[in-house]
């Protein structure tokens, strides 16, 4: 087989945050696979295919892609953020695993991005500086139940803490619930932080606490982080710093 097919993330937003490899995959490419406002992220050229999807046919944009590269196109699918993290590399494999025998020979990629997660942390200083966990509130893939299970889990285990997806347009009380929990297992003082369009001209951040949070604070394009009992802040006129120690005493053991 003369195809290839590569997985990459593109980042937060900012075009200085697409890695050069990732941005040498694209040069190549003929087509280009994804959620479409992903794909529009691409800019179109000559040679250059690009397939939009809708968000909900990630088994389909999978098998698409893989069916091109056994059919010799060099196919890039492209999520945002990292693909690895709650996007498409999953898809790939999944689809891969149930496919066609032949589709595993083929040369199939994983090129890293820069994950929502990791640009917000570095916006805000080092929330995640120490043992943390990161948990997809959407519930369109798994049980409520289990979400609520890990949110009380990860707060038992004193991590600091990830949310991707925290509150859609037709699931608005699912955040209202999350922070419930929250805050019956760490307290009304723990830190909580909203980072909304980090690295692009809509971005906002705001740093809170979970007693003071409303579920109105986030929306799809908002990474929500919570602390730890020993994340800090540094008071500042801007947005305050926040960051966990990279050590601990031993005393919530």
């Amino acid at each position: 087989m003369t195809g290839w097919l590569k997985v990459v993330g593109l980042g937060p937003g900012a075009e200085a945050m697409v890695t050069p490899e990732v941005s040498a995959a694209l040069a190549e490419a003929t087509d280009v696979v994804g959620y479409v406002p992903y794909v529009e992220r691409v800019p179109p050229r000559p040679g250059l295919t690009r397939h939009g999807s809708d968000n909900r046919e990630e088994i389909r944009r999978a098998e698409q892609a893989l069916r091109m590269a056994a059919n010799g196109r060099r196919v890039v699918v492209v999520s945002s953020g990292d693909p690895g993290v709650f996007a498409m590399a999953a898809a790939i494999f999944e689809a891969l695993e149930a496919g066609e025998p032949a589709w595993h020979a083929l040369d199939i990629q994983v090129l890293p991005g820069i994950s929502a997660m990791l640009a917000a942390s570095a916006r805000l200083g080092a929330p995640l500086g120490h043992d943390f966990c990161c948990i997809n509130l959407s519930d369109n893939l798994k049980p409520w139940a289990l979400i609520e299970k890990r949110l009380r889990l990860a707060a038992e285990a004193d991590f600091a803490m990830a949310f991707y997806n925290p509150r859609s347009r037709a699931r608005p009380e699912g955040f209202a619930r999350a922070l419930q929990v929250l805050r019956e297992a760490c307290g009304p003082q723990r830190p909580i932080m909203f980072a909304r369009a980090v690295s692009t001209p809509e971005e906002t951040v705001r740093v809170t606490t979970l007693g003071e949070a409303q579920p109105e604070m986030a929306d799809m394009r908002t990474l929500v982080m919570v602390g730890s009992s020993q994340t800090r802040r540094i008071e500042r006129d801007d947005v305050p710093w926040v960051y966990t120690p990279r050590s601990t005493s031993g005393s919530e053991l």
